[in-house]
């Protein structure tokens, strides 16, 4: 057993210990509460008909944003936001970031390329917006594939949101709002079990100190296989701690402290057609069986930890303004060996017609350390019969990101057949000798193949991101039915870096060749963005609105990564060249309500995106900034109760999306111009038509059915926004997935909770990054949970 497997194990044993002591000590039931006239209960709290969150006092809320960057309620804030709940994060069983986003129709997650290889990559409204995560209001930044066991709720911002979140995608952002500490007692245990060696215990515990203070806890240990995937597993575990004081009255202070230990086996899919030169079906995703699976279980591993530590302190002197102050230091670590099949990995063909391949890898220690501060000042006043709720603030933000890579020199390995004809790949494949080429046949993989070898981390590069914001945002009340939403950002972004020039690896020993290291000068960039919006409400609980919306995304220092073209080289044949930032410019309007006495939110809008300064690959690693996309859709909501009994939250999302412009190509001796082959074709990730819907309906007084219904048409595959495919038009074909759930009361304090998560076995590609690999979502799984409140 390996040692991340026992330390999950032992944290799933302490959580069942810790559920035993909770269940033994005493229930200190909260008091009855009033919200909207309606006498809400500790026990209703927690029923599955309520899509409700909890506030400090033990209170029943509506979910809302919780920053105080909206300054207004959801029904008057001019622009798409969605709020995925706690009670949708639990009934779903979502256990990722992924799992839990495909709730919002409208995003997709990108592939493992990129600057952010097997981490969190959604895509928002066609734009990349990995790095516009943020947890609590602050960036979370480090490449991390996120776990929901301490959040309360979601919210998605849809759109250029500069004003509220600063630099960043022109898609929109996603904050995640962390389990806090409440006044009243509540200890809830679940554990579950399942197919495909899944096993996974949560304890969440409120404690109250007194009568203003109280501690926080929440422990997760889980570990199993990716149904369909037999190869990957996973075992990981998380600790939450949150400690509060004064809460409930004018001057609190919480502090908190994060930790996620995350190892897994990675996977980076099947190969496309590419691979072996003939395309063998129409998406351009080899024809070989889902459950294919090329690396190396001797050798691959993928870790993620995270810890986290941030101090919020709030002082209310009036209704006219309050102080909040959020501070943080947090540390990510991203490290990873994986077999990439579609890249680096050469392959042959052999007499008998069978195709064998040399295994390629992705390497990566990527260690990131952050600072950030922000600080608000809010609060409401009139000027005259004109009402104003605004919020003032000033972001600090530090960030110091190392990266290293691995070689790995095979001592013995699986050899490749002789007398192989290459087929992809620059040289042919060393064949005949024990370890010579770590090869697998195509379509026939043996992940347990027998591996030896030496493995070395390289010298290390890195850069350091420091960042000012300063912001303002207004919501002023002209008349009883008119709104005026205004937002101003300015952004101050600088970077610097120091990166390792390397040479080939040894061949005896795999130890990196250090040429040297050159230092990349400070670069410093400054923008501002705004937002506008008009609100106009025909009652009291509905609004149609129309707003405006920029955001810039400040470059990399130089060209040579990944970038939003998915390829290295230069702009204009000069290295190190200063970017200058992407500009995106959103033009939306909308209509929002709230019906059926306040249970059943409503939402409509219709966008037009454009994004400027893109930048597109003109020549052989020649890149410019003369690319522009453009993105029109229109989008549903629905959240809430249609019954008492019925709940229902999903939503539909149509994107039309075109690389509009892009910079003519020049080659051939003499130079000739030409149109740009990706002009006119759709962006990457930009399916353009998604659907999801959860319901649940109680159909007795303790059985409560329901399901998830969610689709996705054919979307093209590309990195960071680029246009789709190239001209290999490879794309992930239209999939539809049915989830199972049902919950049934054993008592007032426990349930049994049953997920049959893609209940048809549907397969189908998740996503495809076009060039080299495409990834298949997970299989069938049943999961069945005990779920204690006490």
């Amino acid at each position: 057993m390996s040692d991340s497997r026992a330390a999950s194990l032992r944290a799933l044993l302490f959580a069942s210990s810790a559920a035993g002591m909770l269940v033994a000590a005493p229930a200190i039931a909260a008091d009855a509460t009033a919200e909207d006239g309606v006498v809400v209960t500790a026990d209703q709290q927690q029923q599955p008909a309520n899509l409700g969150t909890i506030d400090v006092n033990g209170q029943l809320k509506k979910p809302a944003p919780v920053s105080p960057e909206f300054v207004a309620p959801l029904v008057d804030t001019p622009r798409a936001v969605t709020v995925i709940p706690q009670a949708i994060i639990e009934q779903t069983a979502a256990s990722s970031l992924q799992d839990l986003l495909q709730n919002s129709p409208g995003i997709t997650f990108g592939a493992g390329e990129g600057g952010q290889p097997l981490a969190d990559r959604p895509f928002i409204r066609g734009q990349s917006s990995g790095n516009n995560i943020f947890v609590d209001g602050l960036r979370d930044t480090g490449g991390q594939q996120r776990e929901v066991f301490n959040l309360e709720q979601v919210e998605v911002i849809k759109g250029p949101d500069a004003v509220y979140s600063g630099r960043g995608s022109g898609g929109g952002s996603v904050n995640l709002s962390s389990k806090s500490p409440k006044l009243n007692a509540f200890n809830n245990f679940s554990a579950g079990v399942g197919t495909d060696g899944y096993v996974r215990g949560t304890i969440d515990a409120n404690m109250p100190l007194g009568e203003t203070a109280a501690l926080r806890i929440n422990l997760m240990g889980a570990q199993g296989d990716v149904p369909g995937r037999d190869s990957v597993d996973y075992d990981k575990w998380g600790l939450g701690i949150s400690l509060g004081a004064g809460l409930g009255t004018g001057s609190s202070m919480v502090f908190s402290y994060y930790h996620l230990t995350s190892d897994q086996m990675p996977d980076y899919g099947i190969p496309l057609f590419t691979k072996i030169q003939s395309r063998t079906t129409d998406s351009g995703v080899l024809d070989v069986p889902y459950d294919s699976f090329y690396g190396l279980t001797a050798r691959d591993y993928l870790t993620n930890e995270v810890d986290s530590f941030t101090f919020k302190a709030e002082h209310r002197f009036s209704d006219l303004l309050t102080i909040r102050n959020v501070s943080r230091y947090a540390e990510t670590l991203n490290d990873y060996i994986v077999t990439n099949p579609g890249d680096g990995g050469y392959v042959g063909r052999a007499a008998d017609g069978t195709y064998w391949m040399k295994r390629g890898t992705k390497t990566r220690w990527n260690p990131v350390t952050t600072l950030a501060n922000v600080t608000d000042v809010f609060g409401q006043f009139a000027t005259g019969s004109i009402k104003h709720s605004y919020d003032v603030g000033v972001e600090l933000s530090r960030e110091h990101n190392k990266n290293a890579t691995y070689s790995t020199y095979t001592t013995s390995g699986a050899a490749c057949p002789t007398g192989l004809t290459p087929v992809s790949g620059t040289y042919p494949i060393a064949t005949g000798a024990s370890g010579a080429g770590d090869c697998t046949p195509v379509y026939n993989p043996n992940p347990e193949d027998s591996w030896t070898g030496v493995i070395n981390r390289g010298p290390t590069s890195s850069n350091t991101t420091e960042a000012i914001g300063v912001y303002a945002n207004d919501s002023i009340t002209l008349t009883d039915r008119l709104i005026l939403n205004l937002g101003v950002r300015w952004d101050q972004y600088s970077v610097k870096g120091v990166n390792a020039v390397l040479g080939s690896p040894s061949s005896t020993a795999g130890v990196w060749n250090v040429m040297g290291y050159t230092v990349v000068p400070e670069q410093t960039w400054e923008f501002t963005n705004y937002q506008v919006g008009l609100v106009f409400k025909p009652t009291q609980n509905s609004s149609v609105y129309a707003s405006w919306s920029t955001s810039s995304t400040p470059p990399t220092i130089s060209a040579g990564d990944q970038n939003a073209s998915g390829g290295t080289g230069t702009v204009d044949g000069v290295a190190n060249t200063v970017l200058d930032p992407e500009d995106t410019e959103s033009f939306e309007i909308g209509a929002k309500a709230n019906v059926l006495n306040d249970r059943l939110a409503l939402s409509a809008a219709a966008f037009h995106l454009t994004r400027k300064n893109a930048l597109i690959l003109v020549e052989p690693n020649i890149f410019r900034q003369e690319g522009e996309v453009e993105v029109n859709g229109f989008e549903l909501g629905v959240s809430g109760s249609i019954t008492p009994k019925w709940t229902v939250f999903g939503g539909y999302t149509y994107m039309d999306s075109e690389l509009t412009k892009a910079a003519v190509v020049v080659s051939g001796t003499p130079p000739v111009a030409s149109v740009n082959p990706l002009q006119g074709l759709p962006l990457a990730n930009t399916p353009k038509n998604s659907a999801s819907l959860f319901t649940t309906y109680r159909l007795l007084p303790k059985l409560t059915i329901g399901g998830g219904v969610y689709y996705t048409s054919k979307s093209w595959g590309g990195n960071q926004g680029g246009a789709g495919g190239g001209n290999n038009r490879v794309y992930a074909p239209e999939w539809t997935r049915v989830d199972a759930f049902a919950t049934y009361d054993l008592s007032d304090r426990a349930s049994l909770q049953l997920n049959v998560k893609n209940a048809t076995d549907e397969e189908y590609i998740m996503r495809t990054n076009g060039v080299h690999h495409a990834d298949p979502a997970a299989g069938r799984q049943a999961i069945l949970a005990l779920n204690l409140r006490f």
